[in-house]
């Protein structure tokens, strides 16, 4: 009987193996569209593929568009980059005074550290400051913000925090009235 039980559980597994076997064919289509989507994801399309059987596919070349020429009409540039102002107000410690948009390149809680980078910034050739504002952020209140250069104007200040991103990647915007 314990014979019979086994000798049947495996002809039982053998059959559900061999009738779960993917085809190749399936294999086949299914890599046939990836390609074809990653294609048509790039933009153009070099070749379109037809699956005619399952065993059978046919490749034939395709033609690219030709893009339309279009007239590119330049309207004036509407300059988004974010501001932030700081609540409770601002007293300049080191420098100058501040003018309406400054780029902010370091927050301190230590006044040295915030020193620190002003030098770096004079000795760069920029016209820095440091200021002290009464925010309290994380439980600490009183940061130092060093500024590395002070405009009237937002897109020179959004011109200079660009040129100051790749060395100060947190780089920002305070507007101050």
């Amino acid at each position: 009987m314990k014979k019979t039980l086994i000798i049947g559980l495996g002809i039982i597994a053998g059959l559900a193996m061999t009738s779960c076997k993917s085809q190749e064919s399936a294999y086949r289509k299914a890599y046939l569209q990836a390609q074809q989507n990653q294609q048509n994801q790039q933009g153009y399309q070099n070749q379109d593929v037809i699956v005619v059987d399952d065993d059978d596919v046919a490749v034939t070349p395709v033609t690219p568009v030709q893009s339309q020429q279009t007239t590119t009409v330049r309207q004036q540039e509407v300059d988004n980059t974010p501001v932030r102002t700081i609540d409770g107000g601002v007293q300049v410690i080191n420098g100058a005074g501040l003018r309406t948009y400054s780029v902010v390149v370091g927050s301190f809680v230590s006044q040295a550290n915030a020193e620190g980078l002003c030098n770096q910034l004079r000795q760069a050739g920029r016209d820095a400051r440091v200021i002290k504002t009464n925010e309290t952020i994380n439980g600490h209140t009183g940061w130092f913000r060093v500024i590395a250069s002070s405009y009237d104007s937002k897109a020179s200040a959004a011109q200079s925090r660009n040129e100051l991103s790749a060395q100060y990647p947190g780089a920002w915007l305070l507007y101050s009235k």
